[in-house]
């Protein structure tokens, strides 16, 4: 793992949650559809994540205890500069798809679209 996949994984979830929150509720979202697009990437409900805050959980703890969706891989486009389908890492690619569906959810996106639905 490179030093900057390093940096990202020893990242606390609790750090970066309130920032996906006021993304998503600038637009006119709610915690409520984050929470949503959360749960169908990686299987933790609204209770659970609030959990893993409290418990300062890192990205590569959050995502390893994750049951990731099995069309996740349906995620695809660019962000943050690279297309989320063409990244190697595994670890990163999944903080990558969060980081898409936060960006669409945030874009007005359509939740059914958003869910790959």
């Amino acid at each position: 793992m490179n030093q900057d996949n390093q940096r990202i994984a020893k990242m606390t979830f609790s750090s970066v949650y309130p920032l996906y929150l006021a993304k998503v509720e600038k637009k006119g979202r709610t915690k409520e559809e984050l929470h949503q697009v959360i749960e169908w990437l990686t299987g933790y409900n609204s209770m659970k994540l609030q959990e893993l805050i409290k418990e300062n959980v890192t990205f590569d703890t959050f995502f390893q205890h994750a049951s990731l969706n099995p069309d996740s891989h349906l995620i695809t486009g660019m962000i943050c500069g690279y297309r989320v389908e063409e990244i190697r890492d595994p670890f990163i690619q999944k903080v990558r798809y969060l980081d898409k569906l936060v960006d669409e959810l945030a874009k007005g996106k359509k939740m059914e679209k958003i869910l790959r639905g």
